[in-house]
């Protein structure tokens, strides 16, 4: 059964950078829409950022914009985030997940919506703070 298997989390300061990797086993990623949520306790899983497959087009929440970036490298079966002048509230578990491309991509992004979405990842840490 397809998973991801993701790394990259830990502790930063404010201003801090991060990359987090998702590397999928058990299916390839052509084809899947891949997308990053993340999770504070209490809260309901947000998602942050989106990349399709068919041309590489990219969403993010206005909360990152301008500040995290996300890519693929089907090559590699990997997705990454790339997360820059983190803050405080940036603060939670992160999640990767792939869904088919023409269910998850809307035209204003990638759906928000948790169960059209195949694959996760296990999710992993991160926490900023000085």
């Amino acid at each position: 059964q397809g998973q991801f298997v993701e790394s990259g989390g830990g502790l930063v300061q404010p201003g801090g950078s991060l990359t987090l990797s998702c590397g999928a086993s058990g299916f390839t990623l052509h084809g899947y829409a891949i997308g990053w949520f993340r999770q504070v306790p209490g809260k309901k899983r947000e998602r942050i950022s989106c990349v399709s497959s068919s041309d590489g087009s990219t969403f993010y929440e206005d909360s990152v914009k301008g500040r995290f970036t996300i890519s693929r490298d089907n090559a590699k079966n990997t997705v990454y985030l790339r997360m820059d002048n983190l803050k405080p509230e940036d603060t939670a578990v992160y999640h990767c997940a792939a869904g088919p491309e023409d269910r998850v991509v809307l035209p204003t992004g990638c759906t928000p919506g948790v169960h059209e979405y195949d694959y996760w990842g296990q999710g992993t840490q991160v926490t900023v703070s000085s």
